[in-house]
């Protein structure tokens, strides 16, 4: 079978949703969801990979990509809220944020513009710095990769009653949960950021989407 940047898209996401499924099973699936976790972050890079070395990069793969990173990394954070290891804010926040850029995309592909390229939707360097170049892709997907995998081995090294290290002290453990929230919101400031092009540039795309539509509805008043 020849593999496609979409084949590995939906094979990352099938391998994310497995250790997702995996998580609070036991401690030895607790590692192996890890490790898991470990080959969904490796198969994004490999989609990408993929699509410039046999030149498949398309918008509409680029929008499947995308797609498959909102499920994952929401998927992830809603099943380490539910089981109380983070803040119920922080899914809430990563579908927000992605809703909303997402969202401002969708109008900017309407209106011809693509993820990169000289008819990009990003028109400052600083912004496709911040959302397109691959230091920034690498520096989140290797951001995500750590705190999934941390909050992972936190789940099968130190909690319940099958934990891998039972009878941590309190500082310790304390300590352990320190490092999870730093990390988990450090991940999201860096996502709040490289938002941000996205949400200052793709406003113009909604008002021009608007104002058509305010027209049509005046004329249609006036002629009724």
């Amino acid at each position: 079978m020849q593999w496609t940047p979409n084949k590995v898209t939906t094979l990352r996401v099938a391998v994310g949703f497995t250790a997702v499924s995996l998580f609070g099973r036991g401690s030895w699936a607790n590692l192996a969801a890890v490790g898991l976790t470990v080959t969904a972050i490796a198969l994004d890079a490999l989609d990408g990979h993929i699509a410039r070395r046999k030149n498949l990069a398309t918008p509409v793969g680029a929008q499947i990509d995308i797609l498959g990173d909102r499920m994952i990394e929401n998927v992830y954070f809603t099943y380490f809220a539910v089981v109380g290891m983070v803040s119920l804010w922080l899914p809430v926040f990563f579908f927000a944020r992605g809703a909303a850029t997402d969202f401002l995309r969708g109008l900017a592909m309407r209106r011809g513009h693509s993820g990169w390229g000289a008819n990009a939707m990003l028109k400052t360097w600083w912004g496709r710095a911040l959302v397109a170049s691959r230091w920034s892709r690498g520096l989140y997907a290797g951001m995500k990769c750590l705190c999934f995998c941390y909050l992972g081995l936190e789940l099968a090294l130190t909690r319940g009653p099958v934990a891998l290290l039972g009878g941590m002290t309190a500082d310790v453990h304390s300590l352990v949960r320190l490092g999870a929230h730093v990390l988990t919101w450090l991940t999201a400031a860096f996502c709040l950021l490289r938002g941000l092009p996205v949400l200052a540039e793709g406003w113009k795309y909604l008002s021009g989407a608007v104002r058509p539509a305010r027209m049509a509805k005046r004329i249609t008043q006036e002629a009724t």
